[in-house]
């Protein structure tokens, strides 16, 4: 709870926290401003998803019929904590070595090398016979991951591109290296049936505008599966993002070009490995590849082998000159040696033993594919409650989430309260967690749209 000081003072003055002002100009200082410097003291409130969540949780435990659409957990539909068995089943015979020494800096080799195909899928191998290499590093979780290429690939004051829908905790990591971001529109206001998901226009002026400013522009892409929207681009789509990222790179020579893709839930949806796809094509139809550009995946355990906890990821880059995708695993594994030291080990042994035999792989594979079930099925009750009542939900295809767009998504996030259904309120609209609602409650949440929209 934050704490703030008054103390009166002889002749009519008020010290606060060891400045002595007037009356007149005096505002209230937050506790420890001399200890604190001026980022730090900028922090304030507290993370808005986890508070919407609170509200269910004191909800439920008041005995109320509460449903939960907050948590970017996947439960299954009786509210527990949905777990991939055969992953577990790995972490709990792992060798007690296993759990406590520490990894290697840059990571355990086996999984190094395994979250380049979980990264890559099947192109991973073309790709390598047409002369490309790839940079890998362990890390805390995605967000591990981003933070990586926050702090190493843009200057300070430089700005990222997102698009104008993001995942809220994208800011913070921006903001604590020192960075800004400018967006581009999830949708483009033009119809496009070539790219309906991809705002081209709109994405060549923002970053053409950066390249102007900048030595080093930086896109970071979370796609397929969306959050907050659980939209995925087409195959056009990442065609033409791709199409445009190169030829900027091919225009501004003298300009740093990286593409980041966060992949986090992309093992749920129906194309995990489109960019991979995307990126292949355009090799193999000849594409000219810029020394300056290079495409980063942000791989995340959490979702997919449902290990959350854990906090087990990596970094994986892509270029066509060794040189400097080995400078690329030197840069990020001093990073992490400065930051968080090594990333846990545990995950990353019994992951990459459990893929490394085609059984383990193939049982993971069907458990996962059990728990994206419960995904699709949820998706598709809402889109059609939604539609059979005129609610005007946003394009939808894979992963976590779906997304309604509101002038006021506060509003309408304490209107679907009223009716005990909890949602998450975000900039430009309202997040509905499919990953946490029973297919039972989904009824319930449209009910409650509907409502709120009226």
């Amino acid at each position: 709870m934050l704490r703030w000081r008054r103390r009166i003072q002889p002749q009519g003055a008020e010290e606060c926290v060891g400045r002595t002002i007037s009356n007149a100009t005096m505002g209230l200082v937050m506790a420890g401003e001399q200890i604190f410097n001026a980022a730090a003291s900028a922090k304030q409130g507290s993370d808005t998803i986890f508070g919407w969540w609170a509200r269910y949780q004191n909800a439920k435990a008041s005995g109320k019929d509460a449903v939960n659409g907050t948590i970017g957990a996947l439960l299954e539909d009786d509210g527990s904590l949905a777990i991939n068995k055969v992953v577990d089943a790995a972490v709990r015979a792992a060798p007690e070595l296993e759990i406590s020494a520490y990894a290697p800096l840059p990571g355990l080799p086996a999984f190094l090398d395994l979250s380049k195909t979980l990264a890559l899928g099947e192109c991973r191998g073309p790709l390598e016979e047409a002369g490309f290499h790839f940079a890998s590093t362990a890390t805390p979780g995605g967000s591990g991951a981003l933070y990586l290429a926050a702090n190493n690939l843009l200057e300070r004051g430089q700005t990222v591109m997102l698009r104008d829908r993001h995942w809220g905790p994208y800011k913070g990591f921006l903001v604590n290296n020192g960075l800004s971001f400018r967006t581009w529109p999830l949708l483009s206001s033009q119809t496009n049936t070539e790219h309906p998901y991809f705002a081209r226009s709109e994405f060549e002026g923002v970053l053409g505008e950066l390249c102007k400013e900048q030595d080093k522009v930086m896109v970071w892409l979370n796609d397929p599966a969306h959050n907050p929207t659980g939209l995925s681009m087409t195959t056009n789509g990442r065609a033409a993002l791709f199409d445009s990222f190169v030829s900027s790179a091919l225009r501004n020579e003298n300009v740093g070009h990286t593409l980041l893709i966060d992949a986090a839930y992309a093992l749920y949806a129906d194309e995990p490995h489109g960019w991979a796809d995307t990126i292949l094509d355009a090799v193999e139809d000849g594409a000219p590849w810029p020394s300056n550009l290079v495409v980063c995946i942000s791989v995340s355990l959490s979702k997919s082998h449902t290990i959350y906890g854990l906090r087990t990821g990596a970094l994986v880059s892509i270029h066509p000159e060794q040189e400097i995708t080995d400078r690329i695993n030197t840069v990020m594994a001093v990073t992490g040696r400065q930051t968080w030291s090594a990333a846990p080990r545990i995950a990353q042994y019994c992951v990459s033993e459990m893929h490394s035999t085609e059984e383990g792989g193939a049982a993971w594979e069907e458990e996962r594919d059990r728990l994206r079930t419960l995904l699709v099925e949820r998706r598709a009750a809402l889109k059609t409650a939604c539609s059979a009542k005129g609610i005007p939900l946003n394009p939808t295809m894979d992963g976590f989430f779906a997304w309604l767009e509101s002038d006021d998504p506060v509003a309408l996030a304490e209107a679907c309260a009223e009716k005990e259904v909890y949602l998450v309120p975000l900039d430009g609209g309202v997040r509905i967690g499919l990953c946490a609602l029973a297919l039972s409650d989904v009824e319930k949440v449209v009910d409650a749209l509907s409502y709120a929209l009226s």
